[in-house]
């Protein structure tokens, strides 16, 4: 048995290094029995492997290889499963997909209980931090997952992990086949940019047909003059999800908590967060808090001058206007407008959707020294891009897919999926999935900063260099996995970096330089109104993974009552908050527990955005170490101090 486990983590290795030297190839889904198949095989192999491992000498075993060949394996092909249902136009296929997704899952339940390979990796042979920090990783794991339980809690883990894996993906199916409509007259779409309805489809009644995708919604949400168009689309997307997916999430966070109750935490809150920066549920709180008391005078001070502009707009007198939620994109919009000329529909003409994704493959280059060279692959859509990465010396870093545009059935945000991870104890290269929903027009500012956001997710899987794939590119902990990306959103807003576009598109018209500069003032009005909304979210998500678990909308509704503008009776908004269903459950306050970092990583470029000494330090000292070093420490070598919170309360106060 001990020869068989050393050919085949042998054989895995070579295997990997042989792969590493070429291209990733996306996997071609023609039918759900492809996918059958292919997940039969891995279910196979994976118990094989199991075996293997648990028959590793008791110490000094190379057990940290034989786990990372593993999740080499798993990845192989769960990796580009976890994106197909994404993306995929064939539904039978996407089925199959989440189908083999829960048989992974029940497999790697049962696998993070084996007792055998536990006492395997208690008793590995490490060499050094790197080493040490994944043996704890993979510890704390195997006894989040049961491995240390009685019998029966053990098994009572596996099957809510499973049913946990089933309602997740319940969920988020509900949300991204949703294909409600809502109908418009043409005259009821006065100020809604032409180029968002007027190719839509027509109803009996020549109405024009929108979805609840953002590319359709936000801009009737934002642009419509009529208050009723908006209030009619604002409300549909709020019940984007329906009933069922309050019943889910209720299920979601019952099941959760029992869970954590299981290793004797009160809350699930508590049993998530011991193995982030944060530490528990209390110092969450506490800094939500002190988030609070930054902003909430500046939120008042925000609807007081958009319930002027309502009433300004309407002729109404300011004690008989009432400002309502779907007015509240509207008139920040409009206040912009009117205080700092600035119109986010203007940016279309100069950020062509094609040359947005060059600019920011211009932007990596200039500070990372990487540049990106298209593929010719036959991918799950005829839309859908490959890239290969490459180095400055031309040598393959790994693979970027992307997904542009709107259709059909497909995830209806932007996101990143870093299915394939490096590793570069087996020469294996990193693989990623950029997927967006952009107008084919063009992007807004904002819109250009959202593909920044991403890409920046992207590169921290790309210029990852770990050495186990388990600790690579965005494998982090939660509340520091949006830092790289936030942190490159301020690029925008720097004429100088814009100006790569005219070095990459001769044709695109330069922005003018005081448009910038008015979109730099005007993104700090409305400020305080943000902010405060992503308190009430991360509170709420604290507040349903606590110690109690109430019904989400009952929750929701109280909670939201607590604001100045209230709850808007019929709203269900936890119902399409995926977030919580999936990865973020009792972690969303981790986007503005990362925003805290990345404000801190911002002040090296302060003197300039595009410096390549300064972007190469960064991706040495952070990109590259992806898990395997503590945030705080990559921090500490990336700035030469330890982290602060100064920069991210600075810059709450600008105005």
């Amino acid at each position: 048995m001990r020869a068989l486990q050393s050919l085949l983590l042998v054989a895995a290795l070579l295997f990997a290094r042989t792969a590493a030297a070429q291209v990733y190839e996306f996997p071609h889904y023609d039918d759900a029995a492809q996918v059958r198949a292919d997940c039969d095989r891995l279910l196979a192999d994976l118990k094989q492997r199991e075996r293997a491992i648990a028959a590793l000498p008791e110490r000094g075993g190379e057990v940290l290889a034989a786990l990372d060949a593993l999740n080499q394996r798993v990845e192989d092909l769960m990796g580009p499963l976890s994106v197909v249902p994404a993306v995929h136009p064939a539904k039978a296929v996407r089925d199959a997909a989440e189908a083999c997704d829960l048989a992974y899952q029940r497999f790697n339940n049962a696998f993070l209980q084996n007792a055998k390979v536990y006492a395997r990796l208690k008793q590995a042979a490490v060499a050094d931090d790197i080493d040490r920090r994944l043996q704890r990783e993979e510890l704390d794991l195997f006894e989040d997952s049961g491995v240390a339980l009685a019998p029966a809690a053990r098994a009572r883990a596996q099957r809510l992990n499973a049913e946990l894996t089933k309602l997740t993906q319940d969920f988020e199916r509900r949300v991204r086949e949703n294909h409600d409509t809502v109908a418009f007259t043409e005259a009821e779409l006065e100020g809604v940019p032409a180029n968002v309805w007027r190719n839509a489809k027509r109803d009996a009644h020549g109405r024009v047909v929108l979805g609840l995708d953002y590319p359709s919604a936000d801009p009737v949400i934002e642009r419509a003059v009529q208050e009723r168009t908006r209030e009619r689309m604002w409300r549909a997307t709020m019940r984007l999800g329906g009933e069922a997916n309050l019943t889910t999430l209720q299920r979601i966070a019952q099941r959760r908590h029992e869970y954590a109750a299981l290793f004797g935490f009160g809350s699930y809150a508590d049993f998530v967060m011991r193995r982030r920066m944060v530490k528990n549920e209390a110092e969450a709180s506490s800094f939500l808090d002190s988030v609070a008391a930054a902003v909430s005078e500046r939120e008042r001070a925000d609807l007081a001058v958009l319930r002027e502009a309502k009433a300004q707009a309407t002729g109404q007198a300011l004690a008989a206007t009432t400002l309502q939620r779907w007015d509240l994109a509207y008139f920040t919009e409009r206040v912009r407008q009117q205080r700092y000329a600035v119109d986010q529909e203007a940016f279309r003409a100069y950020f062509p959707p094609q040359r947005s994704l060059e600019f920011v493959f211009a932007v990596a280059q200039r500070l990372f020294g990487v540049r990106f060279e298209a593929l010719t692959q036959t991918l799950w859509h005829e839309q859908a891009q490959a890239y290969a990465v490459r180095d400055g010396n031309g040598a393959l870093l790994g693979t970027l897919f992307v997904d542009l545009f709107p259709r059909p059935d497909k995830y209806n945000h932007a996101a990143v999926w870093s299915f394939r991870n490096v590793a570069t104890k087996s020469g294996r290269l990193p693989a990623a999935a950029l997927v967006t929903n952009f107008d084919r027009q063009g992007l807004t500012l904002s819109e250009l900063e959202t593909l920044l956001h991403e890409f920046g997710h992207a590169l921290h899987a790309l210029l990852s260099a770990t050495r186990y794939s388990i600790e690579g590119g965005t494998n982090v902990q939660l509340d520091f996995a949006e830092a790289p990306s936030q942190m490159l959103e301020d690029w925008v807003y720097d004429p100088a970096v814009l100006a790569l576009f005219q070095q990459l598109c001769a044709e695109c018209k330069p922005v003018p330089r005081e448009m910038i500069e008015r979109a730099q003032r005007a993104r700090h009005f409305g400020k305080g109104l943000f902010f405060a909304r992503q308190l009430v979210y991360a509170r709420y998500d604290l507040a349903l993974h606590g110690k109690r678990v109430e019904a989400p909308l009952a929750l929701w509704s109280r909670m939201e009552r607590a604001t100045p503008l209230g709850h808007v009776p019929g709203s269900i908004m936890p119902a399409g908050f995926g977030h919580l269903a999936s990865g973020y459950g009792a972690g969303y306050y981790g986007y503005l527990w990362s925003l805290v970092v990345a404000e801190d990583l911002r002040t090296a470029f302060a003197a300039d955005r595009l410096a390549a000494a300064v972007g190469r330090r960064y991706r040495d000292s952070v990109l590259a170490n992806g898990g395997q070093v503590a945030p705080e420490e990559l921090v500490q070598r990336f700035l030469g101090r330890p982290g602060s919170r100064e920069a991210f309360f600075r810059s709450l106060a600008i105005e």
